[in-house]
């Protein structure tokens, strides 16, 4: 049970999946790193767009096979009108593989499916056009495209992603950074501890304070 409860909440939460495939009502963690209430405290339903995955599943559109132990049918593919692997990613390991596939946005995604079937020998270049690069659902912004670019052409690439900040100033003329989204995956209270460590272990010079204010409105890291 535990298994599928944390694989459903993470469908759940909105800084792990680009468009969420489950609604749920009750704590279903943060970014900061808060785990998901009991699921006996939680409830949850298939959200609009994951209903697309199943659409016509009853109509004869696919083809079932044997469960593990032959005493159900499953299907051997979901219908799936909403394209999830490339638009939500997917990250896994096993036994001497692994994989680590980013987020997309959907209108862009589906672009890119309509150009491939009228040309199937499109060019990378050229389907870059249409997808330029991941989206990732805490935002930020992603440092270069060679790291992309690698990753389409090869499978394997990496992508420096950054914070998204501006500088402010206070009524008293003092100088602020607000951070208003972090990179993908990344714990924001760890985040913040981690800053606070440098300052206090004086490898950063010139922060007074560090807070954060976000709320049900953003994020807003203020140092």
């Amino acid at each position: 049970d535990s298994a599928v409860y944390e694989a459903m909440v993470r469908m759940a939460q909105d800084f792990n999946y680009r468009y969420m495939l489950v609604q749920g009502h009750g704590n279903f963690g943060s970014v900061d790193g808060d785990s998901a209430a009991a699921m006996r405290y939680t409830e949850a339903r298939m959200s609009k767009i994951s209903m697309e995955i199943l659409r016509d599943i009853n109509k004869d559109t696919i083809d079932y096979q044997d469960n593990y132990d032959g005493s159900e049918k499953e299907p051997v593919v979901m219908p799936a009108r909403f394209p999830n692997l490339l638009v939500n990613g997917a990250a896994g390991i096993a036994v001497g593989m692994a994989t680590n596939i980013p987020p997309h946005q959907l209108g862009e995604v589906i672009d890119g499916v309509l150009a491939v079937s009228k040309n199937p020998d499109i060019t990378l270049p050229e389907l870059m056009d249409i997808i330029p690069g991941p989206d990732f659902p805490t935002a930020g912004l992603i440092l270069g495209r060679s790291g992309i670019r690698k990753a389409y052409e090869t499978g394997r690439g990496s992508i420096t992603l950054r914070a998204k900040a501006q500088i402010e100033e206070t009524s008293s003329g003092k100088p602020v950074i607000i951070v208003t989204e972090i990179p993908y995956q990344v714990n924001k209270a760890r985040l913040i501890e981690k800053i606070a460590d440098l300052v206090r272990d004086k490898k950063i010079d010139g922060i007074t304070d560090l807070r954060d204010e976000s709320d049900r409105n953003g994020m807003r890291i203020v140092i």
